[in-house]
């Protein structure tokens, strides 16, 4: 089987964290090809299937990676589908996932053109002391901006709107430092079972633990608790957007932090293009590289 690990034109340099999960498609007989996603050049057909993975490039160009996947989809399938694609590349699946149970983090919804005025005495009416702000459709903490509830920091953040709530809508939350002590946890599910956990923190006096601003990571033994939250998360998710023949999903990863009271909320649900950290669950590659050919065995299976 030929097996397309999309990716995107300028995949930065430090990025390796893949290739176990090339190395575990090899040991199967399968070959992985390379293709960028907005590559009109490749023949897509020529692949039994496409796993998105490193597509980092698609934030700007949203509705054009959401059109790929639906068009694509149609002639060869694509992992997770895109229903999902759709769905989890805008924020608002967050409050999808809050008003069926799952624990988030409170939010304001600014709407794109403009400032929204009455955002600081939300803020104050709520108690937030201090403020978080990020685009609707983002990725790896780029355009955030943490801020206190002071008139400098207010000033700061009202710039921080006029620069990009123009043309983009964003989202205002209460900020998290617990982020700065403990850090965030990521929870790797493979078919809805949990794979394993990492801790990533932020290089001291930053709240960013991706990798693009100096953060680090390590594995985590969580309880049992919150790994049944995380796989109730993506069960959840699963039954909002339905797709019985490819539910559960076939890889997710659950962003969690505590909140101010210790208890854990969800702060991402990353169903298209996240990093696994196959690093630090050397049998995570194996599981994924089974459980996709599996999958593909039982569509020809069954004629699909």
């Amino acid at each position: 089987m030929n097996i397309a690990l999309v990716t995107c034109r300028k995949l930065p340099d430090w990025e390796i964290d893949d290739r176990p999960l090339k190395t575990a498609f090899a040991a199967r007989g399968a070959m992985t090809l390379h293709p960028t996603w907005d590559d009109a050049s490749f023949d897509w057909t020529s692949c039994d299937a496409c796993l998105i993975r490193t597509t980092w490039d698609y934030v700007p160009r949203r509705d054009e990676f959401v059109e790929w996947a639906q068009r694509v989809d149609k002639v060869t399938p694509i992992f997770n589908p895109p229903e999902i694609v759709r769905w989890n590349t805008h924020k608002g699946y967050l409050r999808d996932l809050e008003l069926r149970g799952i624990p988030t983090i409170p939010t304001i919804w600014l709407k794109a053109g403009g400032e929204d005025s009455h955002w600081r005495e939300s803020m104050a009416e709520r108690g937030w002391k201090r403020g978080f702000l990020k685009p609707v459709i983002g990725s790896a903490a780029h355009d955030t901006l943490r801020f206190d509830l002071t008139p400098e920091g207010t000033a700061s953040a009202s710039q921080h709107l006029q620069r990009l709530a123009s043309g983009r809508p964003m989202m205002l939350q209460p900020y998290l430092s617990r982020v700065e002590s403990e850090g965030e946890y990521s929870v790797i599910l493979i078919d809805g079972q949990v794979s394993h956990a990492v801790r990533k923190f932020p290089v001291p006096g930053d709240y960013r633990v991706q990798d693009d601003h100096g953060g680090k990571d390590e594995p985590a033994d969580l309880d049992a608790a919150v790994l049944t939250l995380a796989r109730r998360i993506v069960q959840t998710a699963g039954d909002w957007v339905s797709r019985p023949v490819d539910r559960p999903l076939l890889y997710a990863r659950v962003d969690l932090l505590r909140d101010d009271e210790g208890n854990f909320v969800l702060t991402e649900l990353e169903l298209v293009e996240p990093s696994l950290f196959l690093r630090h669950g050397p049998a995570t590659a194996d599981c994924l590289a089974d459980a996709l050919l599996k999958r593909l065995e039982g569509r020809k299976s069954s004629g699909d």
